[in-house]
C-alpha cells in the first residue's frame, strides 16, 4: 500500500505509477492540460492502478458527452477487475469504485454521497473531495459543496499539500451562497497558499462580478493571467468572466476582442466552451451589439448535438444557439429530446422534469411562465441545472426577457428582486426592464 502526496491510499507497488498519478491529480486541481497524459502514464506503469481507472471513468463522465458513456463504463469494468487483481484493494480504492458505479448509472448525487461517507474520517483527502465537488457542481448542489468544503477545511492538517486547492473550493462554495466577504478571504488565502489554484482565482473573480466591483474584477483577472493562462480550456472560462466584466462597463470592442482571442479561440464542442460562447454572444446581442457571423460555429455544433441530453445545462445552451440562428428543425428536435429525458429516472431526468422542460420552452419561444407562482418555481429550480450562479444568470436573463416580451412588468420586477439576492443590479437587466417599459407605454 502507498499513501500518495494527496493522502489517498492505493494498492500500487509502482513508484513510477504513483508519481504519474500524483501528477494527474495536480493537473486536475490546477486545471492543467496534461492530466490525460499523466493518467495514461499511470496506467502504463501499473495496468491495475485502481484509482487510475476510477479517475479515468469520472473524467469521461464529467465531460458530459453521450458517446463517452461507453468509455466510463469500460473504466468502471477495468477498475473492478483491478480490485480483484489486488485482492480487494484498499478501502480508499473501494470507495472510489463504488462512487464511480453510482455515477455511471447517472446518479451523481449518490456518487458524491458515497465519496463523502467513505472518506468521512479523512475528508481532506483531495481526489475524492474534488470529485464530489465537481459532481455536485454539475447538479447544482451548492449546499452539499459547502457542507463538504467546510468539513474539509476544518480537518486540514499542517502542511497539507492540497490545502490551497481545498480552500479554493471552499471559497467557491461560500460565493455560491452569497457569503462574499468570507469567499473573498478564503479565495485570497487559497491563492496565497497555492498560486496554481485557478479555481480559487476563479472564486474571487466571481465575488467581484456578483458584487458589481467590475474594475477590481478586471484587475484581479489581468493580474493573475500568468496562472490561469497556463490552464487547459478553463482559461477560456476565465476569459469569459473577464468579458462579462468589460460588458458591464460597456466596453464592447474589448468584449468582442476577448471573445475571438480568448473565449472562443478554438471551435471546440466541449460543453463548457460552448456555454461560455453562447451566453456571451446572447448578452452582447441583448446589449444591441452586432456579433457578425460568430453564431455560426456554435450553432453548427449545437445542431450536431441536438439529441444529446446527457447534461441539461449543456442541452439548454445548445438550444439557445439554434434559436439564435433560427434553426427551427433543430430547436424542435432538442425540445422533444428534453421532454423525453424528463421521463427517465436518473439525476438529469429529474432535472429535465423540474426545470429543463419549462426552461427549454422559454428559450424556444414556445411559451412563458403564466403566473408569479410559476416564475418563482422556475427561478427556485434553476440551481438544479448545475453550473454557477454567474453561469445560470444567462437563464435568469432569458426568463426575464421572455416574460417581458409579453409586457408583464410586474413579473420582470419580481425576477429582478430574486436576482438581487445574489447579484448586484447591472446594465443588461436594466435594459430588459426599460424594454418592457417602452412596450407598455407604446
Amino acid at each position: 500500500m502507498k499513501r500518495d502526496a494527496y493522502d489517498l491510499v492505493t494498492s500500487t507497488d509502482s513508484t513510477e505509477a504513483q508519481r504519474a498519478f500524483e501528477n494527474a491529480v495536480f493537473a486536475i486541481a490546477a486545471h492543467r492540460p496534461n492530466a490525460g497524459t499523466a493518467l495514461q502514464a499511470t496506467l502504463v506503469a501499473d495496468p491495475d492502478h485502481v484509482a487510475g481507472h476510477a479517475l479515468k471513468g469520472f473524467a469521461n463522465l464529467i465531460l458530459a458527452r453521450s458517446e463517452l458513456s461507453t468509455a466510463a463504463t469500460s473504466a468502471l469494468r477495468d477498475a473492478r477487475a483491478a480490485l480483484i487483481s489486488r485482492h480487494g484493494g484498499t478501502q480508499d480504492e473501494r470507495v472510489l469504485v463504488a462512487a464511480l458505479d453510482a455515477a455511471v448509472s447517472g446518479h451523481f448525487a449518490k456518487a458524491a454521497d458515497v465519496l463523502d461517507i467513505g472518506f468521512s474520517d479523512h475528508p481532506a483527502t483531495f481526489l475524492p473531495f474534488k470529485l464530489a465537488h465537481a459532481l455536485r457542481f454539475m447538479i447544482g448542489d451548492a449546499a452539499g459543496m459547502l457542507a463538504a468544503s467546510t468539513l474539509a477545511v476544518r480537518r486540514l492538517g499542517v502542511g497539507t499539500n492540497a490545502a490551497g486547492f481545498i480552500l479554493g473550493c471552499h471559497a467557491f462554495s461560500l460565493e455560491e451562497h452569497g457569503r462574499y466577504a468570507e469567499a473573498l478571504e478564503a479565495g485570497q488565502r487559497a491563492v496565497a497558499l497555492q498560486p496554481d489554484d485557478s479555481w480559487g482565482l476563479h472564486a474571487v473573480s466571481h465575488v467581484f462580478e456578483m458584487r458589481g466591483d467590475t474594475q477590481q474584477g478586471i484587475d484581479w483577472l489581468e493580474g493573475s493571467r500568468r496562472a490561469w493562462s497556463r490552464c487547459n480550456n478553463f482559461s477560456f472560462h476565465m476569459a469569459w468572466h473577464l468579458g462579462l466584466l468589460h460588458l458591464e462597463r460597456g466596453d464592447y470592442e474589448r468584449v468582442l476582442e476577448l471573445y475571438d482571442d480568448e473565449v472562443r479561440p478554438q471551435q471546440t464542442d466541449d460543453f463548457r466552451d460552448m456555454a461560455n460562447a453562447i451566453s456571451l454572444l446572447w448578452r452582447l446581442e441583448q446589449s444591441g451589439i452586432h456579433v457578425g457571423d460568430r453564431w455560426s460555429d456554435v450553432a453548427e455544433i449545437a445542431y450536431r448535438r441536438r439529441s444529446d441530453t446527457t447534461l441539461i445545462f449543456a442541452a439548454l445552451h445548445n438550444l439557445a444557439a439554434m434559436v439564435a440562428v433560427g434553426d427551427r428543425e433543430g430547436v424542435a428536435e432538442l425540445v422533444a429530446q428534453i421532454d423525453a429525458k424528463a421521463l427517465g429516472m436518473d439525476d438529469q431526468a429529474n432535472i429535465a422534469a423540474e426545470i429543463g422542460v419549462p426552461m427549454a420552452r422559454v428559450l424556444a419561444g414556445l411559451d412563458a411562465p403564466a403566473d408569479q407562482r410559476m416564475i418563482d418555481r422556475m427561478v427556485a429550480n434553476l440551481p438544479k441545472i448545475g453550473g454557477s450562479n454567474a453561469q445560470r444568470d444567462f437563464f435568469v436573463l432569458a426568463l426575464a426577457k421572455a416574460v417581458g416580451a409579453g409586457g408583464d412588468n410586474a413579473a420582470v420586477s419580481r425576477i429582478g428582486q430574486i436576482r438581487q439576492r445574489l447579484k448586484a443590479d447591472d446594465q443588461l437587466f436594466k435594459s430588459i426592464e426599460r424594454l418592457v417599459g417602452t412596450r407598455l407605454s407604446a
